[in-house]
Formats: structure tokens, sequence, C-alpha cells
């Protein structure tokens, strides 16, 4: 049984209603438009930013300045392409799901880049990687009954993991080391609490859908009884005989009375 798709945000919202230029049944909105061309272009970035930051040793002052620059557009493209696609009216079920996964590719490559250069430990790396994959995993599983957004909380998380990563990549002195791991550990907080919303977010979910098939099928199976040629639906009609029972005493002295020989029921007809 197909379900209706539900627009469905995390707590607090993500986003804003669409534009005075949103498209409708009779306009539909472009699947190629320019928000949607920058997120894909941000996916194309993550493989580039990877090269200039493998080149040489990983930490050549120069393509390392280079790899963050590459970074720099691609994390800068994703507050780009959400501020076009609500202004517009360019929101699409595409964009809704291409952007948080190019955010997660993105924020992925940088975080396994710097663990493999020794630069970041490893457990940061796998506490992300495996909430950002979890929850990409889960927005596909309730894709057939809703798509759900990245949420302001979820915004703030790629911000400050965007950040942290951003003074990871630059060449700096080691006294600003404790900023940076103080970013990272913030970083993580937000990426567990966020994580578990979007669970919360995606049980609720289910759940909704299968209470309201639950109810249609119930609504479906209720049986219909023609009564006096009107046709009623989930009626108790128990007791009510059109030709019979309810009126059988009248049709019994129907019978016993002279007139045209019909009975109650056969004149109800």
């Amino acid at each position: 049984m197909s379900t209706p798709r539900q627009h469905v945000t995390a707590s607090g919202g993500s986003g804003a209603a669409p534009g005075p230029h949103a498209g409708s049944p009779h306009d539909p909105v472009p699947l190629w438009n320019i928000a949607n061309i920058l997120t894909v272009g941000r996916i194309a970035l993550v493989p580039v930013f990877l090269v200039l930051l493998f080149v040489g040793d990983g930490h050549d002052i120069g393509w390392r300045l280079a790899a963050t620059g590459v970074f720099a557009i691609a994390a800068i493209t994703d507050r780009i392409d959400g501020q076009l696609a609500r202004k517009h009216g360019l929101v699409t079920d595409f964009g809704k799901l291409a952007d948080p996964i190019a955010d997660k590719a993105l924020i992925g490559a940088a975080l396994v880049g710097l663990s493999m250069l020794g630069d970041l430990s490893w457990w940061v790396t796998g506490i992300i990687a495996a909430r950002e994959l979890g929850i990409t995993a889960l927005r596909f599983a309730v894709l057939r009954h809703a798509v759900i957004p990245a949420s302001r909380g979820g915004k703030l998380k790629t911000l400050v993991q965007t950040l942290a990563i951003g003074v990871y990549l630059l060449p700096l002195p080691e006294s600003v080391a404790p900023v940076a791991i103080g970013l990272m550990i913030l970083a993580v907080a937000l990426t567990v609490v966020t994580g578990l919303d979007y669970v919360v977010q995606a049980i609720r979910l289910r759940t909704g859908v299968r209470r309201s098939e639950s109810e249609t099928a119930r609504a479906e199976d209720v049986p219909r009884v023609d009564v006096l040629g009107v046709d009623v639906a989930g009626v108790d009609v128990a007791g009510v005989d059109v030709a019979g029972e309810g009126a059988a005493g009248e049709g019994a002295a129907a019978q016993d009375t002279p007139g045209d020989g019909r009975t109650v029921g056969e004149d109800a007809r």
C-alpha cells in the first residue's frame, strides 16, 4: 500500500518555507537547477581535495594551504546552495537528500585524510564517520515515506566540524592545538546528540506511518450493508430485517387483513 510522502523536519525545523517562485504542480522545479548543481559540484571537489592533501608527505605548507582552500570553497557552496534553493523556490527532494550526503563526503574525506597523516586521532574519525554513515542509511530507509532534511542542529554540527577541520588542516603553530582540540570535541558532542535526534525522528515517522496504514486498512475493511436501498458503512444493523423481524408482527397482521395481499416488507421495497 503506498503512503503519501511527508516533509519531516528535525527538531526546530530545517528550513524555511519555499520562496515566492516555488514550483507548483503546473510549474515543477527543475532537477538541474543552480542549487543542485552547486551540491553536485561540492561532491566533485572531494577527490580534488584529497589529492592536494596527500601530495608529498602531506605536510608541505604550500600543498596543505591549497587543500585547505579547496576544502573552504566546497564548504562555502554548502551555504550558498541552501540559500539559493530557499530564496528562489528551488527546493527539491534530490537537493534535500544530496546536500547532507555532499557534506558527509567532504567531512568524512577530510577526517580520514587527517587521521591517515597522523594529525587526528582515529577514534574521533570513527565516531563521526559511524554517525554520518548511520544517518545516511536511515535517510534512505525512510525515503519511501518522507525525506528528512538537515535540521538546524545538524547544520550547526556541520559548521563546527568544518571549523575544527579547517584549523587542523592549516599549518598553524603548536600553540593553536588546544583550540583545534576544543573545537573537535565540541564537534563530536554535537555529532552524537544530533544523530540521536534523527533516530528519534525516524522512529516517530515510522510509527505515524504504520498508524496511518492501520487506520486506512480498517476503513477499507468496514462492512457495507444495503438497508432499504441506502448503502450504509459501519452501522450496526443488528436486529433490523427489512423483510422480516423488525416488521414481522405487522407483516403477519397485514396478511390477515383485506387488501392487495402484499406484506409490509414488499411495500417497503
